[in-house]
């Protein structure tokens, strides 16, 4: 924070309205990357954040002096250039997010140093609760370098973990699988207001024939997580199109809007209709749409074209051990489930997490409109009138990403605010970013979160904390 009020605030002061050259439009002390910002202004606005932040401090346009008591110009102009246009270079030479110190970017070193204190006592040793893990902190477009940890796999004589280590992201894959449906929005060949039936003719019956694709996308559908035979399909190495088929037949258990719960058979259907609509399967889909343009190396939809050796092995629920169908097979990893299929690395993923706090843009390309992003972080929960107020206020969901549960067991952290986005994973992940820090964190690793759910609470409350 700068005197208390975002970096982006500056951007605010200096924001121009698209077609008023030369005359200060608004002032918006809390403007959001890509807000109200084209692309092509940006070195005129980064001009003017210099003239504030250097020798000859300019007043704020409403006349406050304080402007001139601003923290470094460095820390200034890490939050202006570097959001917007220090990315360009890294990211298409895949180097993630330019590497930043703690300093650089307004983290306390020694606090976050408690996170890598922790992170290696729990990977130590062969029967350490935690086998392997990864830390990427970023902020302002910039990174600290990922810290990895601990083994390759769980087996106590595994190898130690690879810099190049790749993580099976398990459900931090879904809001990948949702952008790609909002990019299908933008594009006008898909309503979030429409009948789902529109897309999936074959979806319908009780509780159905009234759903509409916004339910799908905040997991107010109705429909379950998981299918009641999800293991015997697997063990039978099922394509994606019979779980596709039995996801359309599956009952909905409340009326959409009424109530909400977790589905992923309603990001199946989803995958489904950007299938349908851009012809593409949807791994494909998500390689030319996604991670490329976004130029992530080490991300894909199921782990088919890198080498295995590189993928990190998780440990296993119960269910899923003696078998050829679990999260560490050469079926499942090449699979590419919507549902759980992303494999990635901290520094690629810290390029996603960048764009998304950048208000869609990356390296000067813009990957997602600012509206939409607006839109797929904010509580959607909202614009249901049959949901209940104890559930929208204390559950909220945006499009595919998830906002922080504040006080609930799920919640990812204590001093992170409902305003926080990110998501989980079953496999040992979770993923956030915060607006009103302009920073994230992304904790991997290859431990079954649900024995110990607190472990990466700890971790993000840490994190958190060396926020300055």
């Amino acid at each position: 924070m700068l005197g208390g009020r975002s970096p982006w605030a500056i951007l605010g002061f200096v924001e121009f309205h698209c077609g008023n050259y030369g005359r200060l439009e608004k002032i918006n002390p809390w403007a959001r990357p890509g807000q109200g910002m084209p692309a092509a202004r940006l070195p005129r606005i980064q001009s003017m954040v210099m003239n504030i932040s250097g020798r000859h401090h300019r007043r704020h346009p409403t006349g406050n002096r304080n402007m001139d008591r601003l923290p470094t110009r460095r820390l200034l102009l890490s939050s202006s250039a570097g959001m917007l246009a220090a990315t360009a270079t890294a990211a298409k030479a895949n180097m993630g997010l330019p590497e930043a110190s703690p300093e650089d970017i307004g983290i306390h070193p020694r606090r976050l140093a408690r996170a890598h204190d922790l992170l290696e006592q729990w990977t130590k040793g062969p029967d350490a609760p935690m086998p392997g893990a990864a830390l990427a902190v970023g902020r302002f477009g910039k990174a600290l370098k990922p810290r990895l940890f601990g083994r390759q796999g769980p087996e106590p004589d595994a190898e130690p973990i690879r810099p190049d280590a790749m993580f099976y992201m398990a459900s931090v894959t879904k809001p990948v699988i949702y952008s790609c449906g909002m990019m299908l929005v933008e594009r006008g060949q898909l309503n979030l207001s429409d009948p789902v039936s529109r897309y999936l003719p074959e979806y319908s019956g009780k509780n159905k024939d009234e759903a509409r694709v916004l339910h799908l996308f905040t997991h107010a559908s109705g429909l379950a997580d998981e299918l009641p035979d999800n293991t015997e399909l697997r063990k039978a190495h099922a394509p994606l199109s019979v779980f596709v088929d039995k996801a359309l037949k599956s009952p909905a258990s409340f009326a959409p809007g009424t109530s909400q719960s977790y589905s992923s058979l309603a990001t199946i259907l989803t995958a489904e209709i950007v299938r349908r609509i851009s012809g593409m399967p949807i791994d494909e889909f998500v390689r030319k749409e996604f991670v490329d343009p976004l130029g992530l190396k080490s991300t894909g939809l199921g782990s088919r074209g890198f080498d295995r050796a590189r993928i990190v092995r998780c440990t296993l629920p119960e269910y899923q051990k003696g078998g050829d169908f679990g999260w560490n097979s050469r079926y499942w990893q090449e699979f590419g489930s919507p549902t759980g299929g992303l494999f990635s690395t901290p520094a690629d993923f810290g390029v996603v997490c960048g764009m998304m706090l950048a208000g869609g843009l990356s390296g000067g390309m813009r990957l997602l409109s600012a509206a939409t992003v607006r839109m797929m972080t904010t509580n959607r929960l909202d614009d249901m009138p049959e949901m209940p107020e104890p559930i929208r206020r204390t559950k909220p969901w945006g499009l595919g990403w998830r906002l922080n549960h504040l006080g609930q067991s799920d919640s990812w952290g204590d001093l992170i605010g409902r305003e926080v986005y990110g998501h989980t994973g079953s496999s040992g992940n979770v993923v956030w970013m915060n607006p009103a820090t302009q920073g994230f964190c992304i904790i991997f690793s290859n431990y079954l979160r649900s024995r110990a759910p607190w472990r990466l609470v700890h971790i993000s409350n840490i994190v958190a904390s060396a926020f300055e």
